[in-house]
C-alpha cells in the first residue's frame, strides 16, 4: 500500500502513546488493506497543512506565464493553476483507484494511488516557483552559481521539496511540515540531485530532465538539493517497488495533470488576452500539413536557422519527439495530432476572437472541458515503463496532443520580443534584490537590521551545511568553514527572494534601491 512513513509520526490522534496505526486512527482492526485504503486521515492532515501554508497562499500573486498586471485578472496565476492541476489529478486518481480490473491491480502492486495524496502533491507542486515565473527561476539559478558558488543553483522543483521538508515549519523546528513519505515522494517529479545529471546526454535513453543543458551544469531538472538529500531518500524508501529514477504512481498522476493543465489553461489565458494571432498560427499548421514530405528532408541546421518560417517549427518539434521519445512518438500520430489541433484549436477556437461576452465564455468553457475530459481518460498504466515515462502515462494520441499544444504557446507567445523585453526588466528586479541583500548581510554595522526571516533562512542553511559536512563531507565541494558560511549566505538569500510574490519583489527592490519614497511600501512581514 501507499507509504506513510515520516521522520516523525503525524499527530492525528489525541493519544500519541498508542502505537498501533489502526487503533490510533480510529479504524476498526477487522478492516482489511483494501478497505483501509479509503481511510487515510494522515493524508488529509498533509493536504490541509499544505493548503494552509503561507507559501501556498502566496501563489495567488505569482506569475504563471504572463503576469496579471500585464494582461488583466482573467489570466491564471500559480494558485489558480495549482487548484486546476489538483482537480485534474484527483479525477485521474479516483479513476485508477476505482478500477478493479487489471489496470487497478497493477496500480495497487506499485504502491497504490490515493486521491488525497495526489491532491496534496498537486497543491504543493509549484510552491517553489519564485517571483515572475520561469524567468525568475532562470535568474536565481544564474545568480546562485555566479555570486555564491552554489553549483546546484536554483531549481523550482527542488525548492518545493526544501519548502515542504525544511523552510515551512508547522509545529516542530527542523521538520518542515512533517509530511508523510507518500506525499513527500509524490512531489519528487525528478528524483535525483543536480550533480547526478553529470555523464548523461539528452536522448532516448535518458530520463526527462536528467541531462544537462551544457556539460558541467548537472541535471537540467531535479527535485532535491544535496542539503535535502536525506529527506528525499527517506521518502523514496517507502516505495521499494519503484525503480530508482522512476516517479511513484501518485507522482506520475500529478505530473500528467500538470501537463494537461499547462497545455490548456495557458491556451485559455493567451486566447483571452488576444496574444495568439490566428493568421500566423494557421500558416504554421497549414504549411506543415501541406509540405510535410518536403520539410522532412530539409537539413536540421537549415530548419533551425529558419525556425520562424511557417512550418519549420512544427517540423523541428516532430524530429525532437521522434528522436527523444521513440517509445511513444511516431510520424503518423504526430500528423494526426497536428491535424486535430489545427481543426479544433486553430480553425475552431481561434477563428472567433474572444470578445468578453457571456457567449464567448460559454464557448471557451465547453471547449476546455471537452479537451480536459478526453486527456483525463487517455491514461495508461505500465509495470515496466520506458525510462522517459512513468508507470502512469498518457496514451500516444494524448501525448502528441499535449506536445503540439505546448508548442503552439511557446512558438507564438513565449518567444514574442515584447514579452522578452518585459521579462528582462523583471530579471533586473530579481538581480537587484539578490545583490542588495548580499551587500546588506556583508555590512557588519547593519546586518542586525536585516529582515528577520532572511537572517533565519541563512542560519537554517548554515546548520544544514554543518550537518552535511559532518555526515557526508564527500558531497560538498569544500569543508572550509568560511566557504560553507558563504554558501549558507547565498542559499539563505536565494530562499528568501524565492519566497516573495511578484508585487513584493517589485516593492522591496524599489525600497532597497531608494526608488520608493514610501517608508512602509511593501516591507511589512518580510
Amino acid at each position: 500500500m501507499t507509504g506513510t512513513a515520516g521522520r516523525e509520526p503525524v499527530d492525528t490522534s489525541p493519544s500519541p502513546t498508542v502505537t498501533d496505526e489502526r487503533v490510533a486512527r480510529g479504524v476498526p482492526e477487522e478492516l482489511d488493506e483494501f478497505q483501509l485504503v479509503e481511510y487515510r486521515p494522515e493524508y488529509r492532515v498533509d493536504l490541509e497543512r499544505i493548503r494552509f501554508s503561507p507559501y501556498f497562499s502566496r501563489l495567488s500573486a505569482v506569475t504563471q506565464v504572463i503576469s496579471q498586471s500585464g494582461a488583466g485578472l482573467a489570466v491564471h496565476n500559480r494558485l489558480t493553476h495549482s487548484v486546476k492541476v489538483t482537480a485534474v489529478a484527483r479525477a485521474i486518481a479516483v479513476s485508477l483507484a476505482g478500477d478493479w480490473g487489471e489496470r487497478g491491480a497493477l496500480v495497487r502492486d506499485l504502491g497504490g494511488c490515493d486521491a488525497v495524496v495526489v491532491q496534496a502533491a498537486a497543491a504543493a507542486h509549484d510552491l517553489g516557483h519564485p517571483p515572475f515565473g520561469h524567468l525568475g527561476e532562470q535568474t536565481l539559478d544564474r545568480l546562485a552559481r555566479e555570486r555564491f558558488g552554489l553549483s546546484e543553483g536554483f531549481e523550482g522543483n527542488a525548492q518545493t521539496f526544501r519548502i515542504l521538508t525544511r523552510l515551512d515549519e508547522y509545529d516542530r523546528a527542523g521538520h518542515g511540515l512533517n509530511l508523510t513519505a507518500a506525499v513527500r515522494a509524490a512531489v519528487l517529479k525528478y528524483p535525483w540531485t543536480r550533480e547526478q545529471g553529470e555523464g548523461w546526454r539528452a536522448g532516448a535513453g535518458t530520463p526527462r530532465g536528467l541531462a544537462p543543458h551544457r556539460p558541467g551544469e548537472g541535471a537540467r531538472k531535479f527535485s532535491a538539493y544535496t542539503l535535502d538529500l536525506d529527506d528525499m531518500l527517506d521518502a523514496r524508501s517507502a516505495y521499494p517497488e519503484i525503480a530508482r529514477r522512476q516517479q511513484t504512481v501518485e507522482c506520475s498522476v500529478m505530473d500528467i495533470a500538470d501537463d494537461i493543465a499547462y497545455s490548456l489553461h495557458d491556451l485559455d489565458d493567451f486566447y483571452r488576452a488576444d496574444l495568439l494571432n490566428q493568421a500566423a498560427v494557421s500558416a504554421e499548421f497549414r504549411t506543415w500539413i501541406r509540405d510535410r514530405a518536403a520539410l522532412a528532408v530539409v537539413p536540421l541546421e537549415d530548419l533551425r536557422r529558419a525556425r520562424r518560417t511557417a512550418g519549420h517549427g512544427l517540423e523541428l518539434l516532430r524530429r525532437r519527439l521522434v528522436s527523444h521519445d521513440p517509445w511513444i512518438a511516431g510520424d503518423d500520430a504526430f500528423g494526426e495530432s497536428v491535424a486535430r489541433v489545427a481543426e479544433e484549436v486553430v480553425d475552431g477556437l481561434l477563428s472567433v476572437p474572444y470578445d468578453g461576452s457571456l457567449a464567448a465564455d460559454r464557448a471557451l468553457a465547453v471547449f476546455m472541458a471537452g479537451w480536459i475530459a478526453r486527456l483525463q481518460h487517455s491514461i495508461t498504466v505500465s509495470r515496466d515503463p520506458h525510462i522517459r515515462s512513468g508507470h502512469v502515462s498518457l496514451d500516444a494520441a494524448a501525448f502528441h496532443d499535449v506536445a503540439v499544444l505546448k508548442f503552439l504557446q511557446e512558438r507564438f507567445v513565449l518567444h514574442r520580443p515584447d514579452l522578452a523585453l518585459y521579462q528582462r526588466g523583471q530579471a533586473s528586479v530579481i538581480e537587484r534584490l539578490v545583490l542588495s541583500f548580499e551587500a546588506w548581510l556583508d555590512d557588519d554595522d547593519e546586518v542586525r537590521r536585516a529582515p528577520r526571516r532572511l537572517l533565519d533562512l541563512v542560519e537554517l542553511a548554515a546548520e544544514d551545511y554543518l550537518v552535511l559536512r559532518d555526515r557526508a563531507p564527500e558531497l560538498l565541494p569544500t569543508t572550509d568553514a568560511s566557504a560553507l558560511r558563504r554558501f549558507a549566505t547565498g542559499r539563505g538569500i536565494i530562499d528568501y527572494v524565492a519566497s516573495l510574490t511578484d508585487a513584493q519583489a517589485m516593492s522591496v527592490a524599489n525600497l532597497v534601491s531608494g526608488a520608493s519614497e514610501r517608508l512602509w511600501d511593501g516591507g511589512q512581514g518580510l
